[in-house]
C-alpha cells in the first residue's frame, strides 16, 4: 500500500499515543511500548509499513540528539567526581560481559569480527529502560541505583568510540591500506580541532543568534551546531552521532547548556520514540517462529551472563546481597545502542543483516523479559532462599537521654546540634549502606532497626527520656511509633512527618510533637518572597504567623475527619475561605484597600 507522508505520520503518532500509555500503565515502560507499536504496524502486524528504511533514517536523528544531550551532561568536573563508579564498575562490567559473550559466540562458530561486535553490543543495557525502572521504584538515589547509573553512563560513553570505529572493523576484513589510514588520520584531526576550537566557535555563533531574542531562531542555531558537527565527521568516515556527542561535550560548560537541553529535549524524545517504532517494524516474527529455540537460548545466555556479572561486581563494590540482586535485575537487558550499532555495522559491511536481525530480536526479547527478572528477584529469592536475619550491631545501654531513629538528612542535623551542646545520644539506622557512608565521616551510628523491640531495649529506651523519630519511610516510622507507645510510654517523641497523611497517622497514636518535613522551610521561603514583593517586615511576620496558626488548627480538624475524604475536602474548602474572609475583614477595619 502507498501512503502519503502525512497519513504515515498520523498512523505512527496514533500507534504511539495508544500503545505507549498502555504499556506504561502495566509497568513495561515507554521503550517497549514504542517497539510494540512498531511491531503492530510492521509486515507481521497490520502491514501498514512494509519498508521502514525512510522512517529509520529520519528517526536516527533522535539518536543523534540523545548523544548531544549526553555530551551536555558530561561536564568534566562531574565525570571526575564519578570516576570510580563510572570507569571502575562500568569499565569492569563492559569488559567482563563482552569477554564472556565473545567467548560464547566463538564456541558456536561465529567469526571473530562479528563476535566482537555482537558481544560488545550485548554488554550494553538500556539507559532509557533502566532509568525509568529506577525512577518509578524511587531507587535512583539508593546505593545500587547510583552504581547502576554510573554503569549506564560508562556504557553510553564507550558506545561512542565503538560507533566511530565500526568502519575500521569492516576495513580489517579486507585490507587496511594507505587510503584507510589517511581517512583515520583526517578523522582524528577533526576530533582534535573540534575539541580545541569547537567551544569558542559555537559559543560565538549562539551569542550572535541569541542577540536576536527569537526562541525559534536560537533553536535553529542549536540544531545547526549539532548537525553541522555531525555532518563534518560523517563526511570524514565517522558517524554523525559521534559529532553530536562532541558538540554536546564542548558546550557542557556553556552558559547556554540548560537552554539547549530544554529546547532539544522534546525533539529528542519524539524522534527517539520514532526510532524505536521503526526498529519495531523490522522485528522478524517469522524468524522468531522458525528459530524459537535458538532465540530462547540466546535470550537465556544474555540474561544469565549479565545478571551474574552485575551481581558479582555489586558485591565487589561492597553492596549488600539484596542491593546487588536489585542492581543485577535492573540492568540485564540489551540496550537501545545495540540497535544503533547493529544498523551501523550492517551498513559498513562488518555484520551480516541476518545476524543483526537475530540479535536485534534477542535484545527486544530481553527488554520484555526484564520485568519478569525483577519479579523473580523480588519474590523467588524472598520465598525460597534460606532466610537470613541481618547481623545488627551489638549495642550497649550508654544511658543517653536521647535516641535518634534514622540517620538521614533530618537525623544527622539533629545529632550535630546535640553534639554542640555535649548532649549524649544513641543513633540507629537500618540501611547498611547509609551506615557505611556516614561512618566514613566519623559519625557514631549503630546498624539496627528501631522498629524491633529487642534493639530498642538494647539501645537504652527504658532509661532514655526523648526519642527522635527521623525515619524516611512512613510505614516503618508509624510501626516504630506504635512500638514506643506500647512499651515505652515514658519516652517523649519528637517526630518527623513526611506529609499530612503521615501526621494524621502519628496523631492517631497520640503523638502531638511532630514537624512536617517542608512546612517550616516553606514559611521562611514565603516570608522572603513577601519582603521582596514590598511587604513590610511586620506585615510579613503577621501574615506568616496567622497562616501557621490557621494551618495548625486546620490540621487538627482534618485529623478528626481524615477517614472521610469528602468531609476533609469540604472542610478544607471552608477553611481556606474562612482565612481569606478573616484577612479581608482585618484589612477593611484597618482602612486598607482590598487586594486582588
Amino acid at each position: 500500500m502507498q501512503h502519503s507522508a502525512l497519513a504515515e505520520s498520523a498512523v505512527y503518532l496514533s500507534a504511539a499515543v495508544i500503545v505507549v500509555p498502555l504499556f506504561k500503565k502495566i509497568g513495561l515502560g515507554a521503550v517497549l511500548g514504542y517497539l510494540a507499536a512498531g511491531a503492530l504496524l510492521g509486515p507481521w502486524g497490520l502491514g501498514f509499513v512494509q519498508d521502514s528504511t525512510r522512517t529509520l533514517h529520519l528517526a536516527e536523528l533522535g539518536v543523534v540528539l540523545l548523544l548531544f544531550l549526553i555530551g551536555l551532561e558530561l561536564k568534566p568536573s562531574r565525570l571526575w567526581n564519578m570516576r570510580y563508579g563510572v570507569f571502575g564498575l562500568g569499565g569492569a562490567q563492559v569488559a567482563a560481559c563482552t569477554t564472556l559473550f565473545v567467548a560464547g559466540l566463538l564456541v558456536i562458530g561465529t567469526p571473530l569480527t562479528p563476535a566482537l561486535i555482537v558481544g560488545f553490543c550485548l554488554s550494553l543495557s538500556s539507559t532509557a529502560f533502566a532509568l525509568q525502572l529506577l525512577t518509578e521504584r524511587k531507587e535512583l538515589n539508593t546505593g545500587f541505583g547510583r552504581s547502576a547509573f554510573a554503569i549506564l553512563l560508562f556504557q553510553d560513553l564507550v558506545a561512542i568510540p565503538v560507533l566511530a570505529l565500526l568502519p575500521l572493523f569492516a576495513a580489517t576484513t579486507t585490507s587496511l591500506g594507505a587510503s584507510e589510514l589517511l581517512s583515520v588520520g583526517k578523522a582524528l584531526g577533526a576530533i582534535l580541532l573540534i575539541s580545541f576550537f569547537g567551544q569558542p566557535l559555537s559559543r560565538f555563533l549562539l551569542q550572535f543568534i541569541s542577540s536576536a531574542q527569537t526562541r525559534e531562531v536560537f533553536l535553529a542555531g542549536a540544531l545547526l551546531v549539532v548537525l553541522g558537527v555531525g555532518l563534518l565527521l560523517e563526511s570524514l568516515g565517522l558517524s554523525m552521532a559521534l559529532g553530536a556527542f562532541l558538540a554536546g561535550v564542548v558546550l557542557s560548560d556553556s552558559e547556554y547548556r540548560h537552554l539547549l537541553e530544554a529546547d532539544i529535549e522534546p525533539f529528542k524524545g519524539l524522534l527517539l520514540g520514532l526510532f524505536f517504532i521503526a526498529i519495531g517494524t523490522t522485528v522478524d516474527f517469522g524468524l522468531m517462529n522458525a528459530s524459537w529455540a535458538s532465540v530462547s537460548l540466546g535470550l537465556l545466555f544474555l540474561l544469565s551472563v549479565k545478571f551474574a556479572v552485575l551481581y558479582c561486581l555489586a558485591r565487589w563494590a561492597k553492596l549488600s546481597p539484596e542491593s546487588s540482586r536489585r542492581m543485577a535485575s535492573t540492568l540485564p537487558q540489551g540496550g537501545e545502542f545495540a540497535f544503533v550499532l547493529f544498523s551501523a555495522a550492517v551498513a559498513s559491511g562488518a555484520l551480516a543483516e541476518a545476524q543483526a536481525s537475530f540479535w536485534t530480536l534477542i535484545v527486544i526479547a530481553s527488554m520484555v523479559a526484564t520485568p519478569l527478572v525483577g519479579f523473580l528477584e523480588r519474590f523467588l529469592f524472598a520465598r525460597f532462599a534460606k532466610p537470613t536475619n541481618p547481623t545488627f550491631d551489638t549495642m550497649t545501654d550508654e544511658h543517653n537521654p536521647v535516641i535518634i531513629a534514622g540517620f538521614g538528612r533530618v537525623g544527622q542535623m539533629v545529632a550535630r546540634i546535640l553534639r554542640l551542646q555535649n548532649i549524649g545520644f544513641t543513633t540507629l539506622e537500618r540501611d547498611p549502606e547509609q551506615v557505611k557512608t556516614v561512618r566514613k565521616f566519623g559519625a557514631k551510628v549503630y546498624y539496627g532497626d528501631a522498629s524491633r523491640l529487642d534493639l530498642l531495649e538494647a539501645a537504652g529506651a527504658k532509661s532514655a527520656k526523648f526519642f527522635v523519630l527521623a525515619m524516611d519511610d512512613v510505614e516503618t516510622s508509624v510501626k516504630t511509633a506504635q512500638l514506643i507507645r506500647e512499651h515505652f510510654p515514658h519516652l517523649r517523641v519528637f517526630a518527623r512527618a513526611r506529609n499530612r497523611q503521615h501526621a494524621f497517622e502519628l496523631m492517631d497514636l497520640g503523638i502531638t510533637e511532630f514537624w512536617r518535613e517542608t512546612f517550616a522551610s516553606t514559611m521562611e521561603l514565603s516570608k522572603s518572597l513577601l519582603l521582596e514583593l514590598g511587604t513590610s517586615l511586620d506585615e510579613a511576620d503577621a501574615i506568616i504567623r496567622r497562616f501557621r496558626a490557621h494551618d495548625e488548627i486546620t490540621l487538627i480538624e482534618q485529623h478528626k475527619l481524615h477517614h472521610d475524604e469528602k468531609a476533609v475536602i469540604q472542610y478544607s474548602r471552608q477553611s481556606v475561605q474562612q482565612l481569606l474572609d478573616s484577612v479581608a475583614a482585618d484589612r477593611a477595619s484597618a482602612g486598607d484597600p482590598p487586594r486582588a
